[in-house]
């Protein structure tokens, strides 16, 4: 839900600039299997073939996941280990964490924007962190601040995918 609400909010800041956004997800748990495969044989699956094609032609990406440890997954570090070291050169990246404890997801931030930086991506400044109760947004203070950070970090990102296409 967090990832929807971000991409919604980042091709409404596209558009706003004249820009017609198109929107491919990419499910890495998806993927798992194909990734182990991948690891174990060398070959890439089609559905592995697609997820990388959609992720390097795209002009910017969200990664978005679930916080349950301090450090990202194994099929989050596998995917991009496939993508190689250069792959996404200046790519803007928008980090959002799903996470129980604030603390918790700053850690991963820290973790994930090194990872994209490790492959020369180019995370914004923004860092979304959503808790428990703002998928229910049920307090009114904490939505309103969700949805203020989502539109900053949208905001960055529209205006990195903009800088990095010209």
């Amino acid at each position: 839900m967090l990832a929807d609400w971000v991409a919604e909010a980042v091709c409404r800041s596209l558009a706003a600039g004249g820009a017609r956004p198109e929107v491919e997800v990419v499910e890495l748990h998806r993927l798992a299997a194909d990734l182990a495969q991948h690891s174990a044989r060398g070959r890439a699956s089609l559905d592995l073939r697609e997820a990388i094609a959609a992720v390097v032609t795209a002009d910017g990406l969200v990664v978005a996941t679930p916080v349950f440890a301090a450090c990202p997954s194994e099929v989050f570090d596998s995917f991009f280990a496939v993508l190689g070291e250069k792959v996404l050169w200046g790519m803007p990246a928008l980090l959002a964490l799903h996470s129980g404890s604030h603390q918790q997801a700053s850690d991963l931030a820290q973790v994930m924007r090194r990872r994209l930086t490790d492959v020369h991506a180019a995370p914004v400044p923004t860092v979304v962190v959503a808790g428990p109760a703002d998928g229910r947004a049920t307090a009114q203070t904490d939505a309103a601040r969700l949805r203020a950070c989502i539109d900053r970090a949208a905001l960055e990102l529209a205006a990195a995918m903009r800088s990095h296409q010209q």
